[in-house]
């Protein structure tokens, strides 16, 4: 046996600690932190009224979300996003089967996959925003078919009303609403463009600072 590896094994020298695996167990501890601030901010929720019925809240959970996508990449925002939903389950439950929550987990998927992948290319702060508003786009396109062929059906199901209840609801704010797909169009997207302008504007104000903490940086 050499002497390089008699040291190696001598009782009492420590061993350099690995950084590959000091970053992996930084980044899973970041993703959890981060998913428990998303899940709290998911309880804070408050409806639109003038925009959608009130049974639509928005809640701002994507902010945690969007900056550890924009810090640690997609796949990390992916997994938060899912903790979060997961989260949320334990505490409220489901009352569409868990239809809902995988509705909900691909909508917030559209948003930050294309904010993450933009920003990922060439981090700066132009990207930033035009990632963000690709991914509220996104976001909103997928609102309008999820909620049309998934959320809004198994809705009535859920609550034993049917979708034309729904759609009553969208025409006392809107006249305009007559069928599910009025309703999609003109209520749940202008709700989800709202969301995610709120959201990437906090984003955009935050992410710096909040960055540097998760990457040990001095504020």
């Amino acid at each position: 046996m050499s002497s390089e590896a008699n040291v190696v094994n001598k009782p009492g020298v420590a061993r350099k600690a690995n950084p590959a695996s000091i970053s992996k167990i930084r980044m899973m501890t970041q993703i959890g932190m981060l998913s428990a601030l998303a899940t709290v901010l998911m309880l804070i929720d408050i409806p639109i009224p003038f925009i959608a019925p009130s049974f639509y809240k928005m809640d701002i959970s994507e902010l945690p979300v969007l900056i550890g996508t924009f810090a640690m990449g997609p796949v990390a925002g992916m997994l938060i996003e899912l903790v979060k939903i997961l989260l949320h389950l334990i505490i409220r439950g489901t009352q569409t089967a868990f239809v809902g929550e995988i509705a909900n987990y691909v909508i917030g998927c559209a948003f930050l996959i294309p904010a993450g992948l933009i920003y990922k290319r060439k981090k700066t702060k132009k990207n930033a925003i035009i990632g963000l508003g690709t991914g509220t786009i996104m976001m909103a396109v997928a609102g309008v078919f999820m909620n049309a062929l998934v959320l809004l059906p198994a809705y009535a199901v859920a609550f034993g009303a049917p979708i034309e209840s729904f759609i009553e609801m969208g025409t006392a704010i809107n006249p305009a609403i007559n069928s599910i797909w009025t309703f999609v169009v003109i209520a749940v997207a202008p709700f989800n463009i709202v969301k995610g302008v709120v959201v990437s504007l906090l984003t955009i104000l935050l992410y710096k600072h909040i960055s540097k903490i998760l990457k040990g940086q001095n504020l």
